[in-house]
Protein backbone atom coordinates (compact mmCIF):
# COMPACT_ATOMS: atom_id res chain seq x y z
CA UNK A 1 0.00 0.00 0.00
CA UNK A 2 1.18 3.18 -0.70
CA UNK A 3 -0.53 6.53 1.46
CA UNK A 4 0.88 10.32 0.74
CA UNK A 5 -0.49 13.64 0.76
CA UNK A 6 0.05 16.82 -2.03
CA UNK A 7 -1.36 20.17 -1.54
CA UNK A 8 -3.83 21.07 -4.18
CA UNK A 9 -1.92 25.06 -3.95
CA UNK A 10 1.58 23.38 -4.68
CA UNK A 11 0.07 22.04 -8.04
CA UNK A 12 1.04 24.27 -10.88
CA UNK A 13 -1.90 25.72 -12.70
CA UNK A 14 -2.99 23.16 -15.34
CA UNK A 15 -1.97 20.11 -13.65
CA UNK A 16 -3.59 17.28 -13.37
CA UNK A 17 -2.40 14.74 -10.73
CA UNK A 18 -4.39 11.79 -11.58
CA UNK A 19 -2.29 8.59 -11.89
CA UNK A 20 -3.48 4.99 -12.28
CA UNK A 21 -5.19 3.33 -9.29
CA UNK A 22 -5.24 6.84 -6.92
CA UNK A 23 -7.78 6.80 -4.49
CA UNK A 24 -8.77 9.89 -2.41
CA UNK A 25 -9.10 9.39 1.60
CA UNK A 26 -9.51 12.89 2.79
CA UNK A 27 -9.89 16.74 1.26
CA UNK A 28 -9.29 18.95 4.18
CA UNK A 29 -8.28 23.00 4.85
CA UNK A 30 -6.30 23.86 7.11
CA UNK A 31 -5.18 27.39 8.01
CA UNK A 32 -1.55 27.57 8.23
CA UNK A 33 -1.24 31.34 8.18
CA UNK A 34 0.73 31.02 11.47
CA UNK A 35 3.40 29.01 9.39
CA UNK A 36 3.27 29.96 5.76
CA UNK A 37 5.90 32.32 4.39
CA UNK A 38 5.69 34.99 1.93
CA UNK A 39 4.27 34.22 -0.99
CA UNK A 40 2.68 30.79 0.12
CA UNK A 41 -1.32 30.97 1.31
CA UNK A 42 -2.86 31.21 3.98
CA UNK A 43 -4.98 27.75 3.29
CA UNK A 44 -3.74 25.16 2.40
CA UNK A 45 -5.71 22.21 0.98
CA UNK A 46 -4.43 18.79 2.38
CA UNK A 47 -5.61 15.52 -0.02
CA UNK A 48 -4.95 12.48 1.19
CA UNK A 49 -4.90 9.78 -1.10
CA UNK A 50 -3.87 6.19 -0.94
CA UNK A 51 -3.31 3.69 -4.07
CA UNK A 52 -2.85 -0.86 -3.68
CA UNK A 53 -0.21 -1.47 -5.99
CA UNK A 54 3.74 -0.98 -4.81
CA UNK A 55 4.75 -0.46 -7.95
CA UNK A 56 2.47 2.30 -8.83
CA UNK A 57 5.41 4.16 -6.70
CA UNK A 58 7.42 5.04 -9.63
CA UNK A 59 4.96 6.69 -12.02
CA UNK A 60 3.02 8.47 -8.91
CA UNK A 61 5.91 10.09 -8.44
CA UNK A 62 6.67 11.08 -11.93
CA UNK A 63 3.18 12.83 -11.66
CA UNK A 64 4.10 14.59 -8.79
CA UNK A 65 6.91 15.85 -10.37
CA UNK A 66 5.42 16.75 -13.51
CA UNK A 67 2.48 18.56 -11.46
CA UNK A 68 4.19 20.47 -8.73
CA UNK A 69 4.88 24.11 -8.73
CA UNK A 70 8.47 24.87 -9.28
CA UNK A 71 8.19 27.89 -7.77
CA UNK A 72 8.79 28.37 -3.18
CA UNK A 73 10.14 25.04 -3.21
CA UNK A 74 6.93 22.51 -2.95
CA UNK A 75 7.27 19.32 -2.52
CA UNK A 76 5.28 16.38 -1.64
CA UNK A 77 5.67 13.11 -0.26
CA UNK A 78 4.86 9.39 0.60
CA UNK A 79 5.53 5.98 1.51
CA UNK A 80 5.75 2.83 -0.37
CA UNK A 81 7.05 -0.24 1.96
CA UNK A 82 9.84 0.54 4.17
CA UNK A 83 10.99 3.52 1.46
CA UNK A 84 10.18 7.38 2.15
CA UNK A 85 9.27 9.15 -0.89
CA UNK A 86 10.07 13.13 -1.57
CA UNK A 87 9.20 14.91 -4.32
CA UNK A 88 9.93 18.40 -5.97
CA UNK A 89 9.00 19.42 -9.11
CA UNK A 90 11.39 17.53 -11.38
CA UNK A 91 13.30 15.53 -8.56
CA UNK A 92 12.27 12.59 -6.61
CA UNK A 93 14.25 11.39 -4.19
CA UNK A 94 13.73 7.50 -2.82
CA UNK A 95 15.46 6.31 0.77
CA UNK A 96 14.47 3.64 3.16
CA UNK A 97 12.94 5.02 6.44
CA UNK A 98 15.51 6.06 8.60
CA UNK A 99 18.63 6.62 6.28
CA UNK A 100 20.03 9.84 7.84
CA UNK A 101 22.07 10.66 4.25
CA UNK A 102 19.03 9.37 2.30
CA UNK A 103 16.63 12.12 4.06
CA UNK A 104 19.73 14.64 4.23
CA UNK A 105 20.30 14.89 0.70
CA UNK A 106 16.19 15.74 0.20
CA UNK A 107 16.48 17.99 2.65
CA UNK A 108 19.85 19.76 1.15
CA UNK A 109 17.83 20.18 -1.67
CA UNK A 110 14.67 21.33 -0.65
CA UNK A 111 16.69 24.06 1.00
CA UNK A 112 18.50 24.80 -2.18
CA UNK A 113 15.20 24.93 -4.03
CA UNK A 114 13.54 27.37 -1.46
CA UNK A 115 11.51 25.23 0.69
CA UNK A 116 10.83 26.65 4.43
CA UNK A 117 12.96 25.28 7.09
CA UNK A 118 10.09 24.33 9.23
CA UNK A 119 8.83 22.88 6.45
CA UNK A 120 10.53 20.26 5.83
CA UNK A 121 9.55 18.01 7.82
CA UNK A 122 8.16 15.05 6.25
CA UNK A 123 8.22 11.75 8.75
CA UNK A 124 10.35 9.23 8.53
Amino acid sequence: MITGYVLGESLRPGAVFAPHGLRIRKVERTDVSGIATAGQPALWTLVEWEAEDEDAAGPIAEALADALEPDLGWYADFTVGDERVVVFAGKVFRYRRGDAAGRAEAVAYGRAVGTPEHQLDWKE
